[in-house]
C-alpha cells in the first residue's frame, strides 16, 4: 500500500540513477534507500517524500550521496540565466562565474545558454 503511495519518489530515484537502491515494507513503514550520484538528487528526492501527507510516520530513508565535488547537474529551462540558476542553487546570484567555470567544456559565454543544456553546479559552501 505505501510502495504504490510513493511510487513518484520511487519512480524519480530510478530516474536520477540511485544505486545500491533497496525497497520493502515492514511494520507501517516503507524502508528505502540507495545512494545518490550528487546532493542536488538527494534534496530533490527528500522533496519528493515531504510532498506527501504523514510521511514523518510512514517513511524511513537512508539515502546516501555519492563522493562529488559538484552539487549536482542542472537542465537549463526556459527564461533561465547562469545568474538566476546561480541565485536558486547556490543561494547567491554573484556565484555564476563558478558555474561557467565548471562547463566550459559547454560554455563558451557566461551571457549565452541554451534550454536543455545540462550545467555542472558548484558545491555549495
Amino acid at each position: 500500500m505505501l510502495r504504490k503511495k510513493y511510487q513518484d519518489v520511487l519512480d524519480l530515484g530510478e530516474e536520477l540513477g540511485v544505486r545500491d537502491g533497496f525497497v520493502e515494507e515492514v511494520d507501517d513503514k516503507l524502508k528505502f534507500g540507495g545512494v545518490a550520484q550528487y546532493q542536488y538528487d538527494f534534496d530533490r528526492l527528500w522533496d519528493a517524500i515531504k510532498a506527501h501527507d504523514n510521511w514523518e510516520k510512514e517513511i524511513w530513508a537512508e539515502i546516501k550521496v555519492a563522493p562529488s565535488d559538484i552539487y549536482g547537474i542542472y537542465e537549463v529551462r526556459p527564461g533561465d540565466s547562469l545568474s538566476k540558476i546561480s541565485k536558486l542553487h547556490c543561494g547567491d546570484p554573484m556565484r555564476y562565474m563558478e558555474i561557467f567555470e565548471l562547463n566550459k567544456d559547454i560554455l563558451t559565454n557566461p551571457d549565452v545558454i541554451k534550454v536543455g543544456q545540462k550545467l555542472k553546479l558548484p558545491a555549495k559552501k
